[in-house]
């Protein structure tokens, strides 16, 4: 669970509309979509692979590695990505994506194919309501975004707690917030990102910026989603 924040625009009011702008959401949207592409293309691949499959849940050193390392790529690219190189960037990008791949196999142990895909779609359906909402409201969301990043602390703190507690209430407590608050970040990042180009243009890879922050958003939603609508297995 993760939420890497785009700069606030400085001025709201002193940003307007850009041309290219089309072509800006376009490149991003298609990063974003790459992103997501490859991670279930790796989540896939590992878990019908018997041997990947045991090498990541039979060693723990592999699985909290990655972790680690899909940490520690996201905290590089969220302080650097500004002054990386497009290519730098974009291979940390596609690390980060594919190494989410590997952790990611793990929810084909837990449920059922079949509603994975189902709950793909519904969280995809979801996203691009609340991405067409973020991008297009004249409502300024910069309060909300407070607001929701207060919640996901308070999400992410639960979470961890749980994991010692074991809580069936604080279990659907969290997830039921979480759906709220990367629902909410969902339109608020899309609006954030639309103003941060209308005020500097595609300077400092931020098409690569907004693909991450919009890709965490997504899979977030769709994991806290799964918790609500995924079939276990038997």
């Amino acid at each position: 669970m993760a939420e890497i924040p785009l700069p606030y625009p400085h001025s709201v009011a002193q940003a307007q509309p850009r041309a290219g702008e089309v072509d800006f959401l376009w490149r991003t949207y298609s990063w974003m979509s790459m992103g997501l592409g490859l991670t279930g293309a790796v989540a896939w691949f590992v878990a019908n692979t018997p041997s990947l499959l045991q090498t990541v849940t039979g060693n723990p050193v592999v699985f909290y590695g990655a972790m680690i390392a899909e940490f520690v790529l996201v905290m590089v690219f969220a302080t650097r990505a500004g002054s990386m190189s497009f290519a730098t960037a974009a291979s940390v990008f596609i690390a980060y994506a594919a190494l989410n791949g590997v952790t990611m196999a793990m929810i084909f142990l837990v449920y059922t194919a079949a509603s994975v895909a189902r709950v793909f779609f519904v969280s995809a359906a979801a996203f691009g309501g609340l991405a067409l909402y973020g991008a297009t409201t004249k409502r300024d969301l910069t309060a909300l975004g407070q607001f929701l990043f207060i919640g996901l602390i308070g999400v992410v703190i639960g979470s961890l707690v749980n994991l010692f507690l074991q809580n069936s209430a604080l279990y659907w407590l969290t997830t039921y917030a979480g759906v709220l608050v990367f629902a909410g970040l969902t339109a608020y990042d899309n609006q954030k990102l639309r103003r941060l180009y209308a005020l500097q243009g595609d300077t400092g890879n931020l098409a690569l910026q907004g693909a991450l922050t919009l890709y965490l958003d997504f899979v977030n939603l769709f994991l806290m989603l799964l918790r609500v609508f995924g079939r276990r297995r038997e």
